[in-house]
């Protein structure tokens, strides 16, 4: 089975464009990706993509050219991204394919996502209780989390305000101004104890990686980032996810911590061997304990790392170095393969502003959507 690489990326600026529909910034993307490799998308072999609120992501075609590939739509929630990756990643390394494209645009209509319990196989009175509502359901599990491991408002108030410096530096961000942390603290409450600042918001974008089989990108000169693990796992038993009607008793693992594990497997690597991470933080609590589910900390360490510095881009290990969702937004079908281009541009030493000092090796995604699916992929240089 051959190697997979990334041999192009493209990226439309996250955040609110008008005048420009989600699809038509997915097309922005895609030709972005091309022109980074100096290919033509009659090159391209087959594609995987998805939308959460744009329509049809084959529907591209249309705008890109009608060539007759391979294309197949991915709806995965919030996961969406990673698992049109993971799909693209696949089709090359079983051999059938040499090069191909995974792509994710969205353009969310402004306010909170407003999910129908029907579609997740929840009864009526879950959605009636506001707890479709997911600011609600990631405030209590932070609640709870804090309570069990000691994380203070404040250590919360630190991963926003990492976040927005960050974004201040990032160009496809959508929030480019750092907030103060007493700003953080003291700004709306949304839902306890979350404020304004510490949710990420929907938003518009689009992402298109190219990849290739090793052969291909050796030929296109462009075998430098290789994709050492994909992996996509659902909710094991005992699990407290997005849209969970119930706690279990008898406590499980996660999403998340499976799919780290496996990944980690698959690159016969460990979580001490990677540079930089972009973990999802819809909110500043997801970050915290994603830190912990991914092996990068113990439950109740995040206060002492964050309290020093070391998930800032100067940090033993940068977290969210485009600033993440919290100043990128999260256009659901883009969102985790925004995580994945920030890797490539850092790897690449090409990130700009926030380019992240050093020799880099390893890059770590991990992307979380409802109602418990993950997937994290590791990058190589």
């Amino acid at each position: 089975m051959s190697d997979v690489y990334i041999v192009g990326v493209g990226i439309h600026p996250f955040g609110r464009t008008e005048g420009r529909n989600g699809l038509q910034q997915g097309a922005f993307a895609v030709r972005r990706a091309l022109e980074d490799v100096g290919l033509d998308w009659t090159d391209i072999q087959f594609g995987y993509g998805g939308s959460d609120s744009s329509g049809n992501a084959d529907t591209i075609v249309n705008d890109l050219g009608l060539t007759g590939l391979q294309f197949i739509n991915v709806s995965n929630g919030c996961a969406t991204g990673g698992s049109a990756l993971f799909g693209a990643y696949s089709a090359i390394k079983s051999g059938e394919f040499d090069i191909g494209v995974a792509l994710g645009f969205d353009k969310h209509p402004r306010g909170a996502f407003n999910p129908d319990p029907s579609e997740w196989g929840l009864p009526a009175w879950y959605g009636e209780t506001g707890l479709m509502l997911t600011t609600q359901f990631f405030a209590m599990k932070i609640q709870r989390y804090m309570e069990a491991h000691g994380i203070s408002n404040e250590t919360l108030g630190r991963v926003a305000v990492k976040a927005f410096e960050n974004g201040a530096k990032t160009d496809h961000a959508w929030r480019r101004q750092p907030v103060a942390l007493e700003t953080v603290l003291e700004s709306q409450m949304i839902s306890d104890p979350l404020t304004k600042y510490m949710f990420c918001s929907p938003a518009e974008g689009g992402v298109a990686l190219i990849l290739a089989s090793e052969k291909k990108a050796k030929e296109l000169g462009r075998n430098q980032v290789r994709i050492k693990a994909a992996c996509v796992r659902s909710r094991p038993p005992g699990s407290f996810e997005v849209f969970a009607p119930c706690l279990d008793i008898e406590r499980g693992g996660s999403a998340t911590s499976i799919a780290s594990k496996a990944a980690y497997d698959m690159a016969g690597i460990g979580p001490e061997d990677i540079d930089i991470a972009q973990l999802q933080d819809t909110e500043s609590g997801a970050e915290i304990m994603h830190m912990a589910e991914n092996g990068f900390c113990a439950d109740g360490e995040q206060e002492q790392w964050i309290a020093e510095g070391r998930t800032n881009l100067n940090g033993s290990l940068p977290v969210n170095t485009d600033g993440g969702c919290l100043a990128c937004g999260e256009p659901i079908g883009a969102s985790g393969l925004r995580q994945v281009y920030e890797n490539v541009m850092q790897l690449r030493g090409e990130a700009g502003a926030h380019q992240v000092a050093g020799d880099l090796k390893t890059a770590y995604t991990h992307v979380y959507g409802a109602p418990g699916i993950s997937a994290v992929t590791i990058l190589e240089r």
